[in-house]
């Protein structure tokens, strides 16, 4: 057996493992899940230019001047994690948490400008800390911070829940029984295992080049679409799929179970979201390090 294929299912097993003690975590578990945001900044590094990795990798020497020696800055995959490694700290960074999300009613119209009030949401944040790290007249330090914040929440918008709600804070109030383990919520579900067990059996690999012709499919939109993306998944797929409900309008239940083929089902959309994140990231980043200012979309 060559060593290749060793290494092949080595990782492979490491990955299951991780999907395993996923399942065995408090439900409290971080935004999008360590793992899966580490792959969208994989895919992001897959496929930025080269002028980009440079300029990056230099901004990552100010890593010390955060002040947050507790929370490691050192590379695009610390990035995707940064913010959440903030949320220990209260005191100093709670002002950032509502920045994780945009929650809008699956039963209502959606209105991306609203539930943002002072700009206090994913979709407003995104587009500001792009701004931040484009703007090369600010110290270094600061656009570091800007980096990581939106890398995290270019990943978080795209997971369907942070998006989607039935007024129980997008699946959190809601026990989900994953195969054979209860007491789970809906929320941490998609988060953690369902993403995990996703990229672990994608074929091919999530993390590699793309075509041109897949970026212009799964790259393109602004904030506001990805946002409306994930909402319309979650009204058109996570809660009729979890409460076998049709039209998910009315009163759901506090509890239910995702059957084996509702996780089977589920696998292909967490995929593609993945993906469509870790492209988005990648552009996000490219347009942010390119030569001459920054032209943002204000269509949203």
């Amino acid at each position: 057996m060559g060593t290749r294929t060793i290494r092949r299912r080595s990782h492979g097993l490491i990955a299951a493992l991780l999907a395993f003690l996923a399942l065995l975590a408090p439900t409290g578990a971080q935004a999008w899940g360590f793992y899966a945001h580490g792959v969208t900044a994989e895919i992001a590094l897959a496929n930025i230019r080269p002028e980009t990795r440079a300029k990056m990798h230099r901004l990552f020497k100010a890593e010390r001047l955060l002040g947050v020696p507790d929370c490691k800055l050192k590379s695009l995959v610390d990035a995707s994690t940064w913010p959440d490694c903030l949320r220990k700290d209260y005191w100093r960074w709670g002002y950032t948490f509502a920045w994780h999300y945009r929650t809008a009613p699956i039963d209502e119209a959606y209105n991306p400008r609203s539930n943002c009030s002072g700009g206090n949401c994913i979709l407003a944040q995104i587009e500001r800390n792009q701004r931040i790290l484009a703007d090369e007249s600010l110290p270094d330090n600061v656009r570091l911070e800007a980096l990581a914040f939106m890398v995290h929440f270019a990943g978080d918008v795209h997971m369907p829940l942070h998006s989607g709600d039935h007024d129980d804070r997008g699946g959190n109030d809601r026990v989900t029984a994953y195969g054979i383990v209860p007491g789970l919520n809906l929320h941490w579900i998609w988060d953690g295992p369902l993403a995990e067990r996703a990229i672990t059996s994608a074929n091919p690999s999530l993390v590699r080049r793309y075509s041109a012709a897949e970026k212009a499919e799964l790259a393109g939109g602004t904030p506001a679409d990805w946002g409306r993306e994930s909402w319309v998944t979650s009204r058109d797929f996570v809660y009729p799929e979890a409460f076998d409900c049709t039209d998910c309008s009315g009163e759901l239940p506090g509890e239910t179970a995702l059957t084996q083929e509702d996780i089977e089902r589920a696998i292909p959309i967490s995929q593609r979201r993945v993906t469509q994140a870790g492209l988005r990231i990648a552009r996000l980043l490219d347009e942010a390090f390119a030569p001459g200012p920054l032209v943002v979309d204000e269509a949203s």
